[in-house]
Parts: C-alpha cells; sequence; structure tokens
C-alpha cells in the first residue's frame, strides 16, 4: 500500500465535481487501500478521492476513533437518496483544511446508496458521527468543503486561522 499526497485548500480540484466510476476492479481495489492507509496515517475518519487529486466518485470512511478495531467503508459512486428533516450540528475538520474545526449544521439521518469494495450495490442509513461523515465526504465528490456551509464572516476567519496555521507548520 502507498501513502497519496493529500491535497489542501484551495486547490481546484476540491472544487470540481468528481467523475463517475465505470468499473469497480482490481486498480480500484488498490486505490481504495492506499487512500484508507492515508487516510489512517493522516488520523483522519474520511477521504475523499479529490482530496488525494483524483476527480473520481470515490470515498472511504472509518469511524471506529483510536484504539478500536478498524472497520473501513468503501463508498464508489455514493449518492444520498434521502435525508431526515431533522439537522443537527457538529464540529467538523477536514484533511484539506488541516489544523482547522468548525460547527456545521446536516440532516441528522441519511439514506445512501453506494458500490462497495466488490462492485455489490448497497444501502445504508447512517446516524450520528457516520451520517456526518459521509456527509462530509460526499460534499466532496460535488466540489464543496465544509467551509462552504459557514457563513461568510465564518468563513473568513477560519481561512484566516488556517493561514496563520500554516505558517507556523509549514515555515512559509
Amino acid at each position: 500500500m502507498t501513502k497519496l499526497k493529500l491535497y489542501e485548500y484551495p486547490h481546484p480540484i476540491l472544487k470540481k465535481k468528481a467523475e463517475k466510476v465505470v468499473e469497480v476492479n482490481d486498480d480500484l481495489r488498490k486505490l481504495l487501500d492506499d487512500m484508507l492507509e492515508t487516510m489512517y496515517a493522516s488520523n483522519g475518519c474520511g477521504l475523499a478521492a479529490p482530496q488525494i487529486g483524483l476527480s473520481k466518485r470515490i470515498v472511504v470512511i472509518d469511524i471506529a476513533g483510536e484504539g478500536k478495531e478498524p472497520n473501513p467503508l468503501y463508498m464508489v459512486n455514493p449518492e444520498i437518496i434521502w435525508s431526515s428533516e431533522e439537522k443537527e450540528i457538529s464540529e467538523e475538520g477536514c484533511l484539506s483544511v488541516p489544523g482547522q474545526r468548525a460547527e456545521v449544521e446536516r440532516p441528522a439521518v441519511v439514506r445512501i446508496r453506494y458500490l462497495d469494495y466488490d462492485g455489490k450495490e448497497q444501502e445504508m442509513l447512517a446516524e450520528e458521527f457516520l451520517a456526518v461523515a459521509a456527509q462530509h465526504e460526499i460534499d466532496h465528490l460535488d466540489g464543496v468543503l465544509y467551509i462552504d456551509h459557514l457563513s461568510r464572516l465564518k468563513r473568513q476567519m477560519l481561512l484566516k486561522k488556517l493561514e496563520k496555521y500554516r505558517k507556523e507548520h509549514n515555515g512559509k
């Protein structure tokens, strides 16, 4: 497995709508495995293909948490087919917006249709943290970052903090 390069805001690939995957094959499964390794190495709980510079509708998620048995979820061409009217506010972060977090309001429960690691069609009802993670990652496939859900003022404040964070951590 290979650790892949992460693309950070404001890279243009993060704003592009990703293309549908035509076939789940061994090459795609290798990519899914590499994405999962990259996500784990970066202490993330989700990763979408645009975040590694690939405009494909592919997501990996593992919300098991540190010290727990890994429980990876592979989603190819995921789509939200139903959302609850009930909303929840959760604090989110993103590997493409390092060192930053903000509260985002999203539907509390979603139903998702996708192809799994073997290319079989699946449907799942996602609640709680899994619902947040899945919506966050599927947003990436549509060129949307969690910061796009913030008010203009909150987004501007967060981007100023991101600039400061990058100067402190990258010496730039």
